[in-house]
C-alpha cells in the first residue's frame, strides 16, 4: 500500500510538472523522458548507473544478460543515427533493459519476485525521472521569480570571507586541468551516489529485500524538497549576479576578483533563463549525503566519499555557483533529512524528534538572517562569521552524537547472551 500511494503522488507530480513545463513551451519530464526510448537521451551516464541500480535485485547470469543487452541496444542505435547523420549519445540500450525488466517483472514473475524486481526498476526510473523533474522544476524558478535575492547573500557573506571569490581564484590558478576534474565530478554527482548505492544494496538479490533505509531514499528527499525552497529564497549565484555570465544583468562584473562591496541590498530583477537554484546548494547537499553514507563502507569507498564532498564544494564555490552561505545551509538541510529518515525506519524516539525539530528551526533561522540580518553580517563579521559556522557545526555534532547512540542501541540489541558456563560443585 505504501509503495501504491508513493507511485500515484508521484505520477501526479510528475503531470503536474509536465503541464506547468507546456504553459512555457517546454516539454515536460514525461514526454522529455519518453522521447529517450528512440531519440538521443541528454546523459547516458545517468541512464546507466540507473540500470545498475536496478540490478542490484538481479543474479550475477541476470546482470551480465542485462549489460550485454544494453550494449548490444546501443551499437545498433549508434550505426542507425551514424547512418542517417542524427545526433550521437549512448545510454537508449539501458533504459529499454530497464523497462524490459518492468514488463518481465509484470508478466513473467509472482509473489515476492515480482514486487522486488518492480522495486529496483522503480528506482532506476525515480533516478532518472529526478533529474527530468530537476530540469522542469529549473524551468520554473527562471519563468516565476523575476526577482533574485543575491545581494542578500553576498552581503551575507562578507561574514564568511567572501569563500566563492576566493575560491574560485584558486581554481583558476590550477588551471584546465584542476578545472575539469571539478567539472566531472560536479556534472557526474549521481555516478558517485550510485557506487554508493549499489554497495549498499549489494546483498538484495541474496535477502530478497531492501534495507529500511540508504541512499537513494535521502538523494530522492532532497530532490524533492530542494526546488520547493528554490522558489521561496531565489538566488542565481555570484557567477550570474557579479560575473560575466550574468550579462548586463548582473550588477557588476566583479567575480573572482573583487568581493562586492558592502551597500544596502535589494531584491533585483533578472533573466528568465537563468535557474534560480542557490539556495540551499543541493550538489553540496547530495555531496553530503554520499559522504555520510560512505562512512560504513571499506577504506576506498570511505576515501572516494571524502574526495567527492571536497571537489564538490570546490566545485560549487569555485565555479561561481554558489556563495558560502549556501553551502552552509546545504549541510544542515541534508543532517536534517537524514536524521528524519533514519527516524522513520528505527521508530521515532525522543531524541530524533527533537534533532529533526531543531535541524529544522536552525534551516529556517539561517534563511531568516541572510535575508532580514545580512548588513549586520557585513559590519560584523568576526561575530556572525563564528556563529553561522558554529551553528552548522551544532547540527553536526548533534548528529554523530545521535547516530553514535542509535548504532550503539542496534548492536546491543543484536548481541546474543553469553553462554553460561558449567559451574563446579562443591564437595
Amino acid at each position: 500500500m505504501l509503495w501504491g500511494a508513493v507511485t500515484v503522488v508521484g505520477l501526479g507530480f510528475l503531470v503536474a510538472l509536465e503541464i506547468a513545463a507546456r504553459r512555457y513551451g517546454e516539454r515536460g519530464p514525461i514526454t522529455d523522458q519518453a522521447r529517450e526510448v528512440i531519440f538521443a537521451p541528454k546523459s547516458g551516464t545517468v541512464l546507466y548507473v540507473s540500470m545498475a541500480l536496478m540490478m542490484v535485485v538481479l543474479t550475477w547470469r541476470q546482470r551480465f544478460i542485462a549489460v550485454g543487452a544494453a550494449i548490444g541496444i546501443d551499437v545498433v542505435f549508434w550505426l542507425v543515427r551514424r547512418a542517417v547523420d542524427a545526433e550521437m549519445m549512448y545510454g537508449n540500450g539501458a533504459l529499454w533493459v530497464t523497462l524490459a525488466c518492468a514488463v518481465i517483472a509484470l508478466t513473467r514473475r509472482t509473489g515476492r519476485d515480482r514486487v522486488l524486481l518492480l522495486k529496483g526498476v522503480g528506482l532506476a526510473l525515480l533516478l532518472v525521472a529526478g533529474r527530468k523533474t530537476g530540469y522542469t522544476w529549473l524551468l520554473i524558478t527562471s519563468k516565476t521569480r523575476p526577482a533574485v535575492l543575491d545581494q542578500y547573500v553576498a552581503a551575507a557573506d562578507h561574514a564568511l570571507g567572501n569563500p566563492s571569490w576566493l575560491v574560485g581564484r584558486i581554481v583558476a590558478a590550477t588551471g584546465t586541468v584542476g578545472a575539469q576534474v571539478l567539472n566531472w565530478v560536479y556534472v557526474q554527482l549521481a555516478v558517485g551516489a550510485v557506487v554508493v548505492a549499489v554497495y549498499q544494496l549489494r546483498n538484495v538479490a541474496v535477502e530478497r529485500r531492501f534495507p529500511g533505509h540508504h541512499l537513494v531514499s535521502t538523494f530522492l528527499v532532497i530532490g524533492l524538497l530542494g526546488p520547493g525552497i528554490y522558489m521561496i529564497y531565489p538566488v542565481v549565484g555570484p557567477i550570474f549576479a557579479y560575473g560575466a555570465d550574468g550579462g548586463h544583468w548582473a550588477v557588476a562584473n566583479l567575480w573572482p576578483d573583487t568581493p562586492p562591496p558592502v551597500g544596502t541590498p535589494h531584491p533585483m530583477p533578472f533573466d528568465e533563463i537563468t535557474p534560480r537554484n542557490c539556495m540551499p546548494s543541493l550538489h553540496t547537499a547530495w555531496a553530503t549525503a554520499i559522504f555520510i553514507h560512505s562512512r560504513k563502507g571499506p577504506r576506498a569507498l570511505r576515501f572516494a566519499g571524502t574526495f567527492w564532498l571536497i571537489a564538490t564544494l570546490g566545485a560549487t564555490l569555485g565555479f561561481g555557483y554558489h556563495y558560502g552561505a549556501d553551502i552552509i545551509a546545504g549541510v544542515v538541510f541534508t543532517l536534517t533529512i537524514e536524521t528524519a529518515l533514519r527516524s522513520r525506519d528505527r521508530g521515532w524516539d525522543r531524541t530524533g524528534i527533537q534533532l529533526v525539530v531543531y535541524g529544522a528551526v536552525v534551516f529556517a533561522a539561517l534563511l531568516a538572517s541572510y535575508r532580514y540580518l545580512s548588513m549586520e553580517m557585513a559590519e560584523y563579521p568576526w561575530v556572525f562569521g563564528p556563529l553561522l559556522i558554529l551553528a552548522m557545526t551544532s547540527v553536526v555534532y548533534g548528529y554523530v552524537r545521535t547516530t553514535k547512540l542509535w548504532d550503539r542501541q542496534a548492536a546491543s540489541a543484536h548481541v546474543p547472551e553469553p553462554r553460561r558456563e558449567p559451574q563446579p560443585e562443591l564437595v
